[in-house]
């Protein structure tokens, strides 16, 4: 503006001394009511307001652009950075660039399969995908052909590729990094002038500690979205998210669960990992919601579920979904896994007992109780009402399963080894570390 003093802008600025140093209109009797411009007819128009307030006057763009984008270009600016100087996408050493893509192989396995969906899905778009590391290196990128007209995208397509703010300003990939939230950065939202041909979209993906592991990113050069691109990324990066959580769970119980049985196996699902001490180790987002468990302090499986440990770890061995009452009133359908750290999975390990006479057959009470009932099982969902006695351990839950299935397949331990879903010479090495095991066994 004109003979307008240039304003520093301040990120502790409040709202009401924005409001202060916003121009307004004044009506004939001096009180100010409006801003100097009520509508803009495009996002293209407020963000080329917010920079110009931005950068030209100095002052906060609220309400024109996202406070995450507000935040990331006051970073910049304090970083001595300048909207108009050029960027490269630069590497990282290789050195580097090879130590995270070994440190990262749990989230590449977890990504494997759906970064190849992801791809095939945006197949038809001028879209590319990109998978960084916890500090904004890329561990992942969609190839682009030859003939690609995105120049830009072309080189930020490479692993190694370093996308925190430090190295290209505002990003999405980058807010991510810094904030851990999900971002959008569309356009003339980055920060330097020569990305402005650039729209991404980014989300962040954790780990069992709750720390970030990765930021998953769509990306499209010279043309906006078609389609809620922020949903397609969340939606993925939550799908490699649950992966990561159940690959780094080993030695963990997995409990699945929801207040829908149909949303069971889909990026909908809860996810919690309980030790051998019957201590909830981790919940993923949906989890958290539904138990209204912050995880912010030690938590037992009694105070997050509501029930006994041993009733838990019984849930591998069934075949269907159990219905379980958690403390606060709310019922879900729950299933488990647990894998050893020798690859055992007892997902495979149902022991079906032997029929029951036709008189004393119990009532059936739909899909909420499981083709194996337990004596103490309730009547009514939830069916996984009520503690035990004695508490269990992973360990004996592991070595009582081996031994229930072994007598269920008439001791053939080939066939045990199947229901098991590991070798026979596993399976005879546990047998051999048993209290009491023989030769025979």
């Amino acid at each position: 503006m004109p003979g307008r003093p240039r304003k520093p802008i301040l990120a502790e600025e409040t709202d009401a001394e924005q409001d202060q140093n916003m121009p307004h209109s004044t009506t004939t009797n001096g009180r100010a009511d409006t801003p100097r411009q009520l509508f803009f007819q495009t996002p293209e128009q407020r963000t080329a307001l917010a920079r110009q307030r931005f950068f030209d006057e100095g002052e906060r763009p609220s309400g024109l652009v996202g406070e995450a984008v507000i935040q990331s270009w006051l970073r910049c600016a304090s970083a001595q950075q300048r909207p108009v100087e050029t960027v490269s996408f630069e590497q990282v050493t290789r050195s580097r660039a090879h130590a995270s893509l070994n440190r990262n192989r749990q989230l590449l396995q977890a990504g494997n399969l759906e970064l190849n969906n992801m791809e095939a899905a945006l197949a038809g778009t001028d879209c590319r995908v990109l998978l960084t590391d916890a500090h904004g290196v890329v561990i992942h990128a969609t190839e682009l052909p030859q003939s690609s007209q995105q120049p830009l995208l072309k080189t930020a397509s490479r692993v190694g590729v370093n996308l925190t703010e430090t190295q290209i300003g505002t990003s999405a990939p980058g807010i991510v990094v810094r904030t851990g939230e999900a971002s959008t950065v569309t356009g003339a939202e980055h920060f330097f002038q020569c990305l402005q041909t650039l729209h991404c979209a980014a989300a962040p993906i954790r780990d069992i500690h709750g720390q970030l592991a990765g930021v998953l990113d769509i990306s499209i050069e010279a043309g906006r979205f078609q389609f809620d691109a922020a949903s397609v990324v969340s939606l993925y990066a939550t799908t490699i998210e649950n992966r990561l959580l159940q690959l780094q769970s080993v030695e963990h119980l997995v409990l699945h669960f929801q207040a829908s049985p149909t949303l069971l196996g889909t990026p909908l699902e809860a996810l919690a990992g309980i030790d051998s001490s019957g201590r909830v180790l981790w919940l993923n987002g949906v989890g958290r919601r539904l138990t209204g468990c912050r995880m912010d302090g030690h938590h037992t499986v009694d105070e997050v579920f509501g029930g006994a440990l041993d009733k838990l770890l019984a849930l591998p061995r069934h075949a269907q979904a159990l219905t379980l009452r958690l403390p606060n009133g709310l019922s879900v359908w729950v299933t488990g896994t647990l894998t050893a750290r020798d690859g055992t999975d007892f997902r495979h390990a149902v022991v079906v007992p032997p029929a029951a006479p036709a008189e004393a057959a119990a009532p059936d009470h739909g899909p909420a109780m499981s083709s194996e009932p337990e004596p103490t099982a309730a009547p009514h969902p939830p069916a996984m009402a009520g503690g035990s006695t004695q508490a269990a351990t992973l360990l004996d839950h592991k070595q009582r399963l081996i031994e229930t299935t072994l007598a269920a397949c008439g001791g053939n331990i080939a066939k045990a080894a199947r229901a098991l879903g590991v070798s026979r010479g596993m399976l005879y090495r546990r047998l051999q570390k048993a209290p009491g095991a023989d030769g025979a066994s």
